[in-house]
């Protein structure tokens, strides 16, 4: 499986690529690191959306999961750029409850690609999968300016 890294202000990123898809991002790269089309484009979009010159993703994504998790990727690909939903919002859009969609966002396989750091719980932040936690949600949510709830 191919594996290419990125070095972010977030800190390294490693984007796994299988068949021709995005499978995986994740914090604390492997050091292994294979040029593929898909992957030279992933990490300069990556790169272009950290640098704040990206709004969506256009990368084939393959994230591995059940039916509702997939539901629930679908559901966060979907939000745009800068705005946020609650796990509740997903709940009811996909007719489940919201700790079933706690449990796919926090399952994510390519978090910040699949936008899961724009779901929020009804009353604060809720959780973040990825290395830092809340701090990483945070800043990405700043980035985005989808943070006026911080405020």
């Amino acid at each position: 499986m191919p594996i290419a890294e990125i070095e972010t202000w977030l800190g390294r990123l490693a984007i796994h690529e299988d068949d021709g898809t995005i499978t995986q991002l994740h914090w604390n790269g492997t050091a292994r690191q294979e040029e593929t089309p898909l992957l030279k484009e992933a990490c300069a979009q990556v790169s272009a959306y950290m640098d704040g010159k990206l709004k969506k993703f256009d990368l084939p994504l393959a994230p591995k999961g059940g039916e509702l998790h997939q539901g629930v990727f679908r559901a966060m690909l979907a939000i745009p750029y800068g705005e946020t939903r609650t796990y509740g919002d997903l709940a009811r859009e996909l007719n489940t409850y919201g700790q079933p969609v706690g449990q796919a966002c926090g399952a994510n396989p390519i978090p910040i690609i699949i936008p899961c750091h724009r779901i929020l719980s009804a009353d604060g932040l809720g959780g973040f999968s990825g290395a830092g936690g809340t701090e990483t949600k945070i800043a990405l949510l700043k980035m985005e300016g989808g943070y006026p709830f911080l405020l």
